[in-house]
């Protein structure tokens, strides 16, 4: 297969965002710190800051045409510093943004940094809703990108509410909640329909993982400023 270059998917968890690539023409290797058997492409298991960091060391980077980083995003998203802080949940979560970021600078590539909605100090250069790729999640992403650049494509409206119950109401929709369980969230099923992700039943890595979709987007954009000509 003629591929467009290889993407290094840091953080990876179970390979939403390696497949976007894949279908925009990438070939794919990632790395997470926990066992990702279902990863569908090469993998090494390990602190993903400290492998990149070896990789920019040993110049074993230079293998790459771009690079992908989804840090933990617990300490700035939306559920962290909304719901869970007003109601005293869960605990402290350490910010990776800015360490993954200084990282990146130094591999001297192109890059890609993947946030959820919330208060994650990033450029929001690309903003990413399943409405706009006819699927069955919203699943908001922002990405800041590193020395390229594109267009942001409008946000499309909502057609209608997230199914599932809210603060007490129950409603319905044309998207499931593919995060969390009971409350009406989606089945493992949905969550793969949704999606567009078929390798993997772990319900922890469907609630993490990006629709394939946007970074096939983010990839086929890119390749496409390389070219000269944004999208």
């Amino acid at each position: 297969m003629n591929t467009t270059g290889r993407v290094l998917d840091l953080f990876s968890c179970a390979g939403g965002a390696g497949w976007g690539y894949k279908l925009a023409g990438f070939e794919v290797d990632g790395c997470d710190i926990a066992d990702r058997p279902r990863y569908p492409f090469d993998y090494h298991r390990g602190d993903a800051l400290e492998y990149l960091a070896r990789l920019i060391a040993t110049g074993e980077i230079t293998r790459y045409t771009l690079v992908h980083a989804s840090p933990p995003c617990q300490a700035g998203c939306a559920l962290t510093v909304g719901t869970n802080h007003s109601q005293g949940w869960g605990g402290t979560h350490r910010d990776l943004v800015a360490p993954t970021r200084e990282l990146l600078d130094l591999t001297g590539l192109p890059y890609v940094m993947e946030q959820p909605n919330g208060r994650a100090e990033i450029r929001k250069d690309v903003s990413l809703c399943g409405e706009m790729f006819g699927l069955g999640v919203l699943r908001h992403r922002n990405f800041e990108l590193g020395r390229w650049a594109t267009i942001a494509p409008a946000h499309r409206k909502h057609r209608g509410y997230v199914r599932g119950h809210r603060h007490g109401v129950r409603r319905e929709g044309p998207y499931v909640a593919a995060y969390g369980d009971g409350g009406g969230k989606a089945t493992v099923l949905e969550m793969q329909t949704a999606m567009g992700i078929s390798w993997t039943e772990v319900r922890e890595e469907l609630t993490e993982a990006i629709p394939p979709a946007f970074t096939q987007w983010i990839g086929t954009a890119f390749m496409t400023a390389r070219q000269g000509v944004l999208v």
